[in-house]
């Protein structure tokens, strides 16, 4: 394996990994949470929710394109192309559209209070769960073409308007398919990514009109102003990598025959969001960051106890 293969090897796996870890540990975190609280917050079932879209996007992207970095073939035959593609699809599509509907959702829930927008926040946290319905309604039916065009890479030359994957071909048989499928994901994602920035500048903006209110809010209502910040600083992260990754989609759409590497740009910075939110997370969410070190401060002390158990006995 050259140098360049090493590098790119050791990047996806360093990504994929780290990126599993965080997602799995703030799954867990919330896990424990359900188990010991009553009921979910709502911010907390919107972040828990794009924490498993992202974990979805990791396990069915990051993992299959680090092994075929590292040189495993015939990783997946036609059907298992199709499950993945899908699947990879769905989560890519959920990261997107869950992160808009977090930003909408503080929006909402920090704007002064009026006759109509009172009623919009006694109702937020009943259409929580109808969301997430829509949603994965919604990107399951956008998303449907993906499995058809799916297929495991064959011997020989790549056909035109195919986007290889190294581990998956998704060939669009044509132009009109290809520039179709192309204007549909990315009419989807930047609808979303529009209504998020916009939902984020109102955030700032009341933010900063109203500062002195906002020193009030955080002794009494602390908690949504630190997810307010956390939500910019989410929106703010989607939206660098949202736009290197359409960078590299647009001219992706301009060529018949997209290059192994392009495509290997274009899946890594994709998936740094899904990579690196979960730590954002870890440290701006009091709830799941002590249960993380609640959970390894409880591995500490049965370490201890028996050092001090072998100790007593040799004495």
């Amino acid at each position: 394996m050259d140098l360049c293969l090493t590098i790119k090897g050791v990047s996806f796996l360093f990504q994929t990994g780290m990126g599993i870890l965080g997602n799995s540990a703030v799954l867990l975190a919330y896990a424990h949470i359900i188990y010991s609280e009553p009921k979910l917050l709502p911010v907390d079932m919107i972040l828990c929710h794009l924490v498993f879209a992202n974990l979805l996007l990791l396990l069915t992207r990051g993992v299959p394109q680090t092994m075929t970095v590292f040189g495993l073939r015939d990783l997946l035959n036609d059907a298992s192309c199709k499950v993945v593609i899908y699947a990879y699809r769905i989560g890519r599509a959920l990261s997107v559209c869950i992160t808009c509907m977090l930003s909408v959702f503080q929006a909402v829930t920090i704007a002064p209070a009026g006759p109509c927008l009172s009623r919009l926040k006694l109702a937020l946290p009943s259409l929580v769960l109808p969301t997430f319905a829509g949603l994965w309604f919604l990107n399951m039916a956008i998303c449907i073409a993906a499995p058809f065009f799916s297929m495991a890479p064959r011997n020989g030359t790549v056909p035109a308007f195919t986007l290889n994957l190294g581990f998956c071909h998704v060939d669009f048989r044509d132009n009109l398919s290809y520039v179709i499928n192309g204007i549909a994901v990315s009419g989807r994602d930047f609808a979303f990514v529009a209504l998020m920035l916009a939902s984020s500048g109102y955030i700032l903006l009341l933010l900063h009109r109203h500062s002195r209110q906002v020193r009030g809010i955080r002794r009494t209502q602390g908690g949504e102003t630190r997810a307010a910040k956390t939500v910019v600083t989410l929106v703010v992260l989607y939206a660098v990598f949202f736009g290197i990754d359409n960078v590299i989609w647009i001219y992706m759409l301009t060529v018949p025959q997209v290059s192994p590497v392009v495509a290997d740009m274009r899946v890594f910075f994709s998936s740094c969001y899904a990579s690196l939110s979960p730590y954002f997370i870890i440290s701006s969410n009091k709830k799941v960051k002590t249960k993380i070190v609640c959970a390894a401060e409880q591995e500490q002390p049965s370490g201890s106890t028996k050092e001090s158990r072998e100790v007593t006995i040799s004495k």
